[in-house]
């Protein structure tokens, strides 16, 4: 029992730390901001730390939590982003608070965004390993490819949804989405203190989610699925459950993203398969299964280009150099043997004593 309540305290203690590593970098930053000493192309990073720090502990529950390949992340992002901001546009001038009107646009992407995940995850997660990477990085791609040819657009006589670039509207009807050309005059309702209470809101679900019974039932799959079943675990519910949960925290993520821009379109860098590729990195290079640290690499990576933007020469070459020591001191047996060696000393020694 004793031993029980130890392991409660201790992961008790993680998660603490955690949340209190977000809440102080925002007390710092924000007062950074507040006094100047932060540039103007520094501080427009922040929503897009908070962006891919959402990104990657979500991927990090299909991937270190689930054990499955998912690389199709952006495509939920994709959905969440879309969602928003088309409900944002046409209620621009509707909605008197913009702050509620922000809300209602955040709960209709996370919500658009989970749909998706269900009604994906119920035919794909009978696959596995390189199968289910395979199509998960196809739906992203039909999903980009799908916002490009779509016009929506909206008159007295109501919405008007077309695939050509002709569209007849009456004379006060506007152009919600104009295929390639996305979605423009989104309200930019998007701030920092907004992304670090989403971001506190992801980690809460996630961490609170890995904890639960259901978490442990989620781990016992990816350990050994054939053990899991045998047991009487539901599979098939707890697989959607962390995919479903993953695409809709992507969503809120997309939210952020739509609300960030005055113009949003679906290319290839934001929405493609090169996204999706960025946020797995993050998660590989913090640790699979380690929510801190994917958050942490994160906001390393996003940061690393632009704090290296002066050494324009030799920027990508540092930024490789970076990637490869993270890898290595994530991954490889000895940098693994001396971490437990030496950044451990504080739990071997209250064991030793016990």
């Amino acid at each position: 029992m004793a031993k029980t309540k130890k392991k409660i305290s201790r992961q008790t203690r993680s998660n603490i730390i955690t949340y209190g590593i977000v809440i102080l970098a925002y007390i710092i930053v924000q007062t950074m901001i507040n006094s100047g000493s932060i540039s103007s192309l520094m501080e427009g990073l922040m929503v897009p730390l908070c962006i891919y720090a959402i990104l990657a502990v979500s991927l990090n529950l299909v991937v270190g939590i689930l054990g499955e390949l998912s690389l199709g992340h952006a495509g939920f992002m994709c959905v969440g982003a879309f969602a928003s901001a088309f409900f944002s546009k046409c209620m621009r001038g509707e909605m008197e608070s913009d702050g509620l009107r922000f809300f209602l646009a955040l709960l209709i992407g996370v919500a658009a965004a989970a749909l998706f995940g269900l009604l994906i995850g119920i035919p794909v997660l009978r696959l596995k390993g390189d199968y289910l990477a395979i199509v998960t990085l196809a739906f992203g791609e039909i999903i980009k490819n799908l916002v490009n040819v779509l016009y929506i657009g909206k008159d007295s006589g109501g919405f008007h949804i077309s695939t050509q670039d002709v569209m007849e509207l009456d004379a006060d009807g506007t152009m919600i989405i104009s295929g390639p050309q996305g979605i423009t005059g989104t309200p930019r309702d998007a701030t920092f203190l907004i992304g670090i209470i989403l971001v506190l809101i992801t980690l809460f679900i996630v961490i609170n989610l890995t904890n639960s019974r259901s978490g442990r039932a989620i781990m016992s799959i990816r350990d050994n699925r054939i053990a899991a079943e045998s047991i009487g675990i539901n599979v098939t519910k707890y697989k959607l459950m962390a995919f479903t949960v993953s695409a809709a925290l992507a969503g809120s993520a997309g939210v952020l993203y739509a609300h960030n821009l005055s113009t949003l379109t679906a290319t290839t860098n934001n929405f493609g398969y090169n996204q999706s590729i960025m946020i797995l990195v993050f998660v590989v290079l913090g640790g699979i299964g380690n929510i801190r640290g994917s958050m942490i690499a994160a906001v390393i990576l996003t940061l690393l280009p632009e704090l290296l933007r002066g050494l324009s020469d030799y920027r990508m070459l540092i930024y490789a150099i970076v990637l490869i020591v993270m890898m290595l001191f994530n991954w490889a047996p000895k940098a693994i043997e001396w971490r437990e060696k030496y950044l451990s000393f504080g739990r071997k020694k209250k064991e030793a004593v016990k």
